[in-house]
């Protein structure tokens, strides 16, 4: 299982200095949604940069949380140098196939946010084997209890989709389940980038995931 880091919320000074400390441990840095909408996508191109001078097989997710014009943000981010970028679930088929077909073209990877999607729009859009599905409880409406529950209780209700993420509240001691769940990649935020040693909590999660 991979760990994604999520960073948002800092200006950018202070967001490089957090990649730099998390980079080694990292499989996938995410420049959250605060960043991007605050900064822009062009600005951000230092903080890939410096993922990379740490460690140059890390992964930088942009969350732009596309919902519209997906062609547009999608080849922009990319050419930017993200190798994750985010669409909502919520948005248009049409939407979601200009955005996987930019993935595809750039070697990147379309990750959908199934914020407030119900059953029958994630059966919807199950249509995308390539991309990364991911649960997530937004910040407003609290953690998940059971992140373990939830993907297992997903997995058995779609079948077919096969790649998996989950945010919202994660805390390392949930690591191991959503590693022996099959989950693909644990996203946590504040439990690494608010530690008191935060290369220490990203080392030690890191450790987790296996």
């Amino acid at each position: 299982m991979k760990l994604q880091v999520a960073i948002d919320r800092v200006d950018i000074p202070r967001a490089e200095t957090i990649i730099r400390e998390v980079a080694a441990s990292a499989d996938v840095i995410e420049v959250g949604t605060s960043l991007t909408k605050e900064f822009g996508v062009r600005a951000l191109t230092p903080l890939i940069e410096a993922a990379h001078e740490v460690r140059p097989e890390t992964a930088v997710l942009g969350d732009i949380k596309t919902c519209d014009e997906g062609k547009y943000e999608f080849d922009l981010g990319f050419d930017c140098g993200f190798k994750y970028l985010t669409v909502m679930g919520s948005s248009s088929l049409g939407t979601l196939d200009v955005c996987y077909k930019s993935a595809a073209e750039h070697d990147g990877v379309m990750m959908i946010d199934l914020l407030e999607c119900d059953d029958q729009r994630i059966e919807k859009i199950s249509v995308f084997p390539d991309a990364v599905y991911c649960l997530h409880t937004s910040v407003d409406s609290g953690a998940t209890a059971d992140p373990v529950g939830q993907v297992r209780a997903f997995k058995a209700r779609y079948p077919q989709i096969e790649r998996i993420a989950i945010a919202g509240g994660i805390k390392k001691d949930q690591l191991a389940g959503l590693a022996a769940e099959g989950v693909e990649i644990a996203i946590m935020g504040s439990a690494i980038t608010k530690a008191d040693d935060i290369a220490a909590a990203a080392a030690e999660c890191r450790s987790l995931c296996a």
